[in-house]
């Protein structure tokens, strides 16, 4: 039966349906009948009423139509023209549901005040009767046929009877047991139980319609679905169908009078829906007819409430259905774990740990396939190697050579593969809290791309599309939800929830690359890509079949046909959604299906393939997989006849087979099967021992199998038998001629080494055989230890047990026999390490110190001394099973829970030890064990069941193969190496300019917020005439263009800028422009800067410093510049790091990239093809980020390490791979798709190698990366292992790498002193190998390199000096184009009278003379201590330096000699002023004062006198224009005045305000009140000046802004224009000579920027 949603009348003015109180119309809105035909499914009339309608009825001959009003009355209409028949109000509360006779003579009115009243239709509804017995509201009315019974439900779900017309309630069920109802919508009574879950007391069914002729029944209910049961449906939870349509709360549903079809009505959506109901008999007919119409309704779903005719799973699927992929710790929650146990492992570390062993292991051979719980994972590769998976491992399979290769980028069971349609590619999906999708290429086993972050628990289904661009993927959560990928950019392009049950397969079909097909527990499911989503449709079976459960499916040849293995062993055949045929294929589940180009290929439970041709009418062949069915020369023995298949693949002439039993066969066309792969069976494998002096081992698992495995290069299976019960250990006897094997029952056997066969056995103990060991030499006594907590001791020649080991508190796991078999070492459950003596069993108590001396014959413990290092720092949450020593007592293996294998050097002492780890196996290894020649390690998994045989590499030997381990987890204690300027640009934290602090400790209440002190006038009371005779005031400040018509200035241009940041950047100096422009950073300004001429153009869009510079070095992106910045938290506000991409020439911004980054950007790159960028933060993470910068958008990002990364930089031929280095470490990263994965460098190919702290990173052909440490050491790496390493390749840090692109050598710089043969830059040939070095003609006592950059003959290097320096590569000339001052802040300041010359005086103890008009600088000296403050004199003859330490200097220009010095002081001078008549030397220090000198004394520099009570420290002065004053700014915020030279205080305000001033350089005083800002409370203005003119006043505070405002500026927050630029503080400004120029000096940035004024026009 089905309903099919034909026409929907949008209603927005339905009835206020009654279940829905929350119904958002208003009651005006809802006083409306309407009336519609279903034929033409038009309204046919509508009319409006006084009060809301809540239920309707109309009689048997269709002429009156009740409705039931919210007011409790009710009115009849003639339905022919909506007259008023009656109004009749007897209730006050809502009538609920009113309904006529058959018969018509009656009409029963329900209230919800729980009564019913009958009324006479004849009589003009005259009320005839009255049903009382409910105790709550009525809700459903029913008559029975001949009209003398009524049955009612209420809201407490009670069903009542009553006899019509005076409505007296029937009591005795006997009466109403034959009566027939005329309809049923009543939802509580015997018939319609079914339609209530079986577990439920909800009442969230509306509304129910009985179809008697249909025998069906439609229910309506509060989640907007319809139902369709059969009637009578007796039973609770009934099957049904389900219709999908409304949105909520279906209030009432009816059949039309003929049952054709069903009204519904929906409350919230105000909707009619008019299905079609189509019958059973009809619906056989429609699917011939048309399937085209989809009569298979979307949202029709069977119910799955009752399973009974459901046929019982198959074993081998229940088994399946019930694992549980969950794991209590996952792999990736592992960094998280260390995190919370960092303190306990500092606390455990502060000795010396043992470094971790020279061998390391690489995993040679994996014995085993995942066929238990997977299909379809078997497929032959394009060149016709074999690719699978077992573990955590890819494996391909080389089945000339029997060789594997491995794919070892999961880190946890992989549960699903596919392989691309050109078979050259595979996808594997993994087990995981966020479980990751691999895409690997099959011939190179790289990463091509991982897909992560949209399944849950696992993936467990992958598929690739036709044209495989997409993958299909389905997880193991709940709802096994479907994502649909674009894999190569890593992006979800649909994703959609699957289904409740287990879904087993997904496949894509292959003419349509939006449709795919999914298939599983009692369903298979046709899917269609819709954007972002999938719409699903179940496949309808009709009377064909059962909804069986579906094993596989495949597309057939057109792209409608698909094709499904069911559970029960037949194919089933779909066209569109339909099912059309099933064909009997298998006894038992099939398994596996393979499309071929004509035909396909089966395979089940019954161990038969099948080939059958294109539509399954026959089957061409079978093929039976039996022992008698092996090649003659297979290896490897088939453990039983007709296994079940889980995968079939065809290609090169053959079969691919996988078995359930861990097998993978290859059949011949022509019938010769051969064995190419095998592991165990279900269940987990414990025992494992090797054999005393062969290559072959034995195992012994849960699957009830001994089993012999030869370790040479056949890897074959040589031996296996079938055991009664399931074994837990073995052991080999010295001779190697028996085995020992203990059972999981607690018996024992003994049995010869080469048959197999039982020599003895004995049944002692009740629980399992933990371990078992022969003793030493002869092998005359056998301990065997159980988990009843004893160990029995048996003598083998006697075959009598002669002693027992009592006193383990808890199950035994491990036993080793001292050299002289006279001693046991036993490990138990609860970490006690004892010891017994043999043959007796008598305990023994021996120091641990002892216990390294004693001599043992095998050392698989995991507790003592000895092994106390193996822990590791979460060993709460992992216990270390198995551990084995090598014979020559150097390396211990162990293997532990989370499905690592580590090797330690033995013994490890010590907590946490270092170690190699390696990740093949998923879960617990169980075992380990090194050969008899130590030549090999073999693993065993548990619960993966493989067998895994490593090689161990010897210290000495290697080859130049990567091995795939990870050193230990912990970063090492050396030290990476020590350097001052290392240490520091490690250390430095960046702030923000908008939460930059004073940068002098002043202290007091700031101006603007001071008290303004009255004037002259004010004090006196004067109030003057608007126009005073009095002589004219003074003017403030002397102006020495007086004569010229004054023009203030509107605008600062930046022109210049003197400053490079080299001191904590690096590479970030760049040609441009085949060498003619540079390209650096300063501050918060790109600048580049002209070689020939010196201009300079700048980028100014950053509002905070630059830390990083990179160049596009793509052609079709010329001149695109990257820059990264400070910034606060990475929380997207104006405040947060950013990129600017801009573009060099015309500083156009192209991407602002807003950072994920907190703190800062320290370093960029560009990939190869220019479209993506890389870069890294200074958050605590080092987060490394990768933009696609065009589109602003982010592709991928992930911690990068726990310490500062310096450089990260793409590899120069790649968009996907890039190297990042930094404190102690370096990584070696590969985009793929979406997610970074990133290799550790690997030390332990070169003899003694440390990691050092790494500083730069360049680039070689074939793969090869230089990095330069901070010895001065360059590594050499390939891949990701460390070859070669160019010992002091610089004398100090490595600072700086440039790769060439042209010709691939190599320029590197580092930190030096000069000296004849050494130089700080050094250009390489591409190895490495040969080196020139070029001397830096700086006449610095050491250079220290920063970046270098290679052009054409020239090499660019940016020093630590903040100078920029071209190098000619053949006459090895330097020509200084940038200069600055190394350290700031910039203190001193001062323009020259006449010259547009300035000097600087900062803390790096030069002063510094710079020429504005040839932009460069003139002269330098240096002082020997941080200078504080500079001053011309008024002719521009001597120079006045003020020091740090106290002392002053007095030079003359001419000839740099010095003229005078002086030290009166003990504390830094901060100002220093010759008077206008040059007469006075005025010294103001941070002791408060301010010292005179008289210059006509000559350069003894006597103190003739000094300022008194200056109440703090002294920041700025000015002379009076006629020397005899001199106002002083204090760090109070007081401004005082004091007369020269007595250096008495100026109170009287009248005489200070007719003072002209030479100078006005202060920050305080009413003059310039407007120049603090409302925002000063942490900031002060640093430093101001007043244009000559006068009537211009600049200032510089600590947020790095220069402001221009009009002098004088009383008013509070003055009007300004702000300039950006500087980093935080600007220490000093001034104008230099006729106003042309403003400089301002940099306090953290060391610059010097040069601006130029803008005057008005006249």
């Amino acid at each position: 039966m089905i309903v099919q949603s034909v026409f929907v009348a949008a209603l927005s003015t339905t009835a206020k349906l009654w279940k829905e109180p929350r119904c958002p119309l208003t009651d005006e809105w809802i006083k409306k009948i309407w009336i519609w035909s279903l034929v033409d499914h038009a309204l046919i009339a509508r009319c409006n009423m006084e009060e809301p309608i809540r239920c309707a009825a109309v009689n048997v001959d269709g002429i009156h139509l009740a409705l039931g009003m919210k007011d409790g009355s009710f009115t009849v209409l003639r339905v022919r023209d909506m007259t008023e028949v009656v109004h009749i109000k007897d209730r006050k509360e809502a009538i609920h549901e009113l309904k006529y006779s058959p018969d018509g003579t009656y009409l029963a009115v329900g209230c919800n005040d729980s009564s019913v009243d009958i009324y006479g239709v004849a009589q003009r509804y005259k009320k005839l009767g009255e049903c009382v017995g409910s105790l709550s509201f009525i809700t459903h009315l029913d008559w029975s046929s001949d009209s003398r019974y009524l049955q009612t439900n209420d809201g407490n779900g009670k069903r009542l009877f009553y006899r019509m017309p005076g409505g007296k309630e029937v009591t005795n069920k006997e009466e109403i047991k034959g009566v027939h109802w005329a309809s049923w919508t009543c939802v509580s009574g015997l018939e319609v139980n079914g339609i209530w879950p079986k577990y439920s007391d909800i009442n969230d069914i509306n509304s129910v319609d009985g179809n008697y002729i249909g025998q069906v029944l439609v229910t309506a209910d509060d989640y907007g679905i319809i139902k369709l049961f059969r009637y009578p449906c007796l039973r609770k939870g009934a099957k049904f169908k389900k219709y999908i349509g409304h949105s909520a709360h279906v209030t009432n549903v009816r059949w039309s009078h003929d049952y054709q079809w069903v009204i519904s009505i929906g409350g919230a959506d105000h909707s009619v829906f008019q299905w079609k109901f189509i019958p059973e008999r009809k619906l056989k007919d429609a699917l011939h007819i048309a399937p085209q119409e989809s009569l298979a309704d979307s949202n029709s779903d069977e119910s799955d409430s009752d399973m009974s005719d459901v046929p019982e799973l198959d074993s081998e699927i229940e088994q399946e259905t019930q694992l549980t992929y969950r794991r209590q710790v996952y792999k990736e929650d592992l960094p998280q774990l260390k995190e919370q146990y960092k303190e306990k492992q500092k606390s455990g570390t502060s000795k010396r740990r043992e470094k971790a062993p020279g061998n390391s292991i690489r995993l040679h051979f994996v014995h085993g396939y995942r066929g238990y719980d997977c299909r379809s994972n078997l497929f032959y590769t394009q060149i016709g190697e074999i690719v699978y998976h077992v573990a955590a491992v890819g494996v391909i399979y080389n089945r000339q050579q029997n060789t594997q290769r491995f794919y070892l980028g999961h880190d946890d069971d992989i549960l699903c593969l596919a392989i691309h349609p050109l078979k050259d590619y595979v996808a594997t999906g993994q087990v995981g809290r966020d479980p990751s999708i691999h895409i690997w290429d099959t011939e190179t086993i790289k990463p091509l791309s991982v897909l992560k972050g949209c399944h849950q628990y696992g993936v467990c289904a992958v598929d690739f599309s036709a044209d495989g661009k997409r993958l299909a993927s389905v997880g193991i959560d709940d709802s096994h939800t479907i994502v649909l990928w674009d894999w190569k950019k890593g992006e979800k392009l649909s994703i959609a929830r699957g289904s409740k049950d287990k879904i087993f397969v997904v496949k894509m079909n292959p003419y349509v690359p939006d449709k795919l097909i999914t298939a599983g527990i009692k369903h298979v499911k046709f899917w269609r890509r819709a954007g972002g989503g999938l719409i699903g449709r179940k496949g309808y079976v009709g009377t064909l079949g059962k909804n069986d459960t579906m094993m596989c499916a495949v597309y057939g040849w057109t792209e409608e046909m698909a094709f499904s293995g069911t559970s029960t062993g037949d194919v089933c055949i779909w066209r569109d959604v339909f099912l059309v045929k099933t064909v009997k294929a298998h006894d038992g589940p099939v398994f596996s299906m393979h499309a071929l180009e004509k035909g396909f290929v089966t395979g089940g439970k019954d161990g038969i393939v099948a080939l059958w041709d294109d539509s399954f009418e026959r089957c061409l062949k079978t093929y039976a997989i039996k022992r008698a069915a092996l090649a003659p020369g297979s290896k490897g023995l088939l453990l039983e006849d007709n296994p079940s298949i889980r995968a079939i693949s065809l290609g090169h002439g053959h079969i691919l087979v996988g078995t359930k039993n861990g097998e993978i066969l290859e059949v011949d066309k022509s019938g010769p099967i051969t064995l190419l792969v095998q592991g165990h069976m279900e269940g987990e494998v414990w025992g494992l021992a090797t054999h005393p002096y062969l290559p072959i081992c034995a195992t012994v698992s849960d699957d009830k199998t001994l089993r012999i495995w030869d370790l040479s290069p056949s890897h074959c299976m040589l031996a296996v038998r079938k055991l009664k019960k399931g074994g837990r250990c073995c052991c080999f006897s010295p001779d190697g001629k028996a085995l020992a094997v203990g059972m999981n029952d607690g018996s024992f056997l003994m049995a010869n080494a080469d048959t197999l066969e039982d020599l003895v056995s004995f049944h002692h103990r009740k629980d399992i055989i933990s371990d078992i060991r022969f003793s030493p030499g002869s092998g005359k006594y056998l301990a065997v230890a159980s988990h009843d907590s004893f160990i029995d001791i048996y003598n083998v020649m006697s075959s009598k047990r002669v002693g027992i080991c009592k006193g383990a508190t808890s199950y035994i796991t491990h036993v080793d026999w001292d050299i002289r078999g006279k001693l046991l070492q036993v490990n138990t459950g609860a970490k006690e390490q004892l010891f017994f003596e043999a043959p007796r069993g008598k305990k023994q108590t021996i120091p641990s110190v002892e216990v390294e001396k004693i001599c043992w014959a095998s050392w698989t413990s995991v507790l003592g001394l000895c092994c106390e290092g193996i822990w590791p720092v979460v060993g709460e949450v992992t216990d270390i099973t198995a551990s084995c020593l090598t014979s020559d007592k150097m390396v211990l293996a162990t293997g532990d829970d989370l499905g690592f294998v580590k090797l330690f050097r033995y013994p490890a002492k010590g907590k946490f030890g270092k170690f190699k780890r390696y990740v093949a196996h998923s879960t617990h290894v169980t075992n380990v064990r090194w050969t008899y020649d130590d030549s090999m390690l073999v693993t065993l998994g548990g619960a993966d069941m493989s067998l895994m045989v490593w090689t161990n590499e010897m210290e000495g030997y290697r080859e130049k193969r990567p091995c795939d381990s990870e050193e230990s987890d912990t970063d090492s204690e050396e030290d990476g190496g020590y350097d001052s300027d290392v240490t520091r640009e490690n250390e430095i934290s960046y702030t923000i300019r908008a939460l930059s602090t004073n940068i002098r400790p002043m202290f007091g209440v700031k101006p603007h917020l001071q008290g303004k002190e009255p004037s002259v006038d004010e004090r006196q009371g004067v109030v003057r005439p608007p126009v005073s005779r009095a002589p004219p005031r003074p003017e403030k400040l002397q102006t020495n263009n007086v004569g010229k018509k004054k023009r203030p200035i509107e605008d600062l241009v930046l022109e210049l800028v003197f400053g490079y940041r080299g001191r904590d950047c690096r590479n970030n100096v760049h040609y441009l422009n085949d060498g003619d422009d540079i390209i650096y950073h300063t501050a918060s300004v790109g600048i580049l800067h002209n070689v020939a001429t010196g201009t300079q153009s700048f980028y100014q869009e950053h509002n905070d410093d630059i830390l990083c510079l990179t160049v596009n070095q793509h052609p079709k992106f010329i001149n695109i510049v990257a820059t990264g910045q400070v910034g606060d938290l990475a929380d997207m506000s104006a405040t947060a790091p950013s990129i600017h991409i801009w573009d060099a020439v015309n500083k156009q911004t192209l991407s602002i990239l807003r950072c994920y980054h907190s703190k800062g950007v320290c370093s960029v790159s560009f990939s190869a093809t220019g479209k993506l960028l890389l870069s890294v933060g200074l958050d605590p993470e080092h987060t490394i980020t990768i933009w696609r910068w065009q589109e602003g958008a982010k592709i991928a990002s992930r911690a990068g390490h726990n310490q500062r990364i310096f450089v990260a930089e793409f590899r120069p031929d790649s968009d996907s791979q890039f190297v990042s280095v930094g404190v102690k470490h370096v990584k070696f990263w590969t985009l793929a798709g979406r997610a970074l994965l990133s290799k550790k460098g690997l030390l332990s190919a070169v003899e003694d190698a440390r990691m050092q702290t790494m500083l730069a990173v360049a680039f070689g052909a074939n793969n090869l990366t230089f990095t330069g440490t901070i010895s001065g050491d360059v590594c050499v790496w390939k891949d990701h292992i460390l070859c070669r390493i160019v010992a002091r390749a610089h004398n100090g840090p490595v600072f700086a790498m440039y790769t060439t692109l042209r010709d691939g050598l190599i320029v590197t710089g580092g930190k030096e002193r000069p000296s004849k043969e050494g130089g700080a830059v050094k250009l390489w040939d591409q190895e490495l190998r040969r080196c020139r070095a070029f001397r830096l003609e700086t006449g610095q006592v050491t250079d220290c390199v920063r970046s270098v950059c290679r052009g054409k003959g020239k090499i660019l290097v940016g020093t630590r000096n903040a100078e920029i320096i071209e190098v000619g590569e053949k006459n090895a000339a330097c020509n200084i184009l940038v200069n600055g001052h190394v350290d700031g802040p910039i203190w001193g300041l001062v323009t020259h009278p006449s010259r547009d010359f300035f000097l600087s005086a900062a803390e790096d103890g030069t002063v510094r003379l710079w020429d504005i008009a040839d932009k460069k600088m003139l002269n330098k000296v240096n002082l020997g201590h941080a200078a504080r403050t500079v001053c011309y004199s008024p002719e521009g003859d001597m120079v006045a330096i003020g020091m740090k330490n106290g002392e002053f200097i007095i030079l003359l220009v001419s000839s740099l000699k010095i003229w005078g010095k002086k030290r009166d002081r003990r504390c830094a001078i901060h100002d220093i002023r010759f008077s206008p008549d040059s007469r006075f030397l005025a010294v103001g220090s941070s002791e408060n004062s301010v010292d005179f000198y008289d210059l006509t004394l000559g350069p003894t520099l006597n103190r003739i006198s000094y300022c008194r009570d200056i109440p703090s420290f002294v920041i700025q002065m000015d002379f009076s224009a006629d020397s005899r004053h001199l106002q002083v700014s204090t760090g109070c915020y007081k401004r005082q005045v004091y007369e020269v030279p007595s250096g008495k205080p100026v109170m009287d305000h009248a005489t200070m305000d007719r003072i002209t001033w030479a100078t006005w350089t202060s920050i305080l005083g009413d003059e310039v009140m407007g120049i603090w800002s409302r925002h000063a409370e942490k900031a002060n203005v640093n430093c101001a000046c007043v244009s000559h003119s006068g009537i211009s006043l600049v200032t510089g505070d600590d947020f790095g802004m220069v402001k221009l405002f009009d002098f004088p500026c009383p008013e509070k927050f003055a009007k300004h224009k702000r300039f950006l630029g500087h980093s935080p503080h600007v220490t000093n400004i001034r104008f230099t000579s006729g106003d042309r120029h403003v400089i301002s000096a940099g306090g953290d940035d060391c610059s010097l920027f040069v601006w130029k004024c803008v005057h008005m026009p006249h």
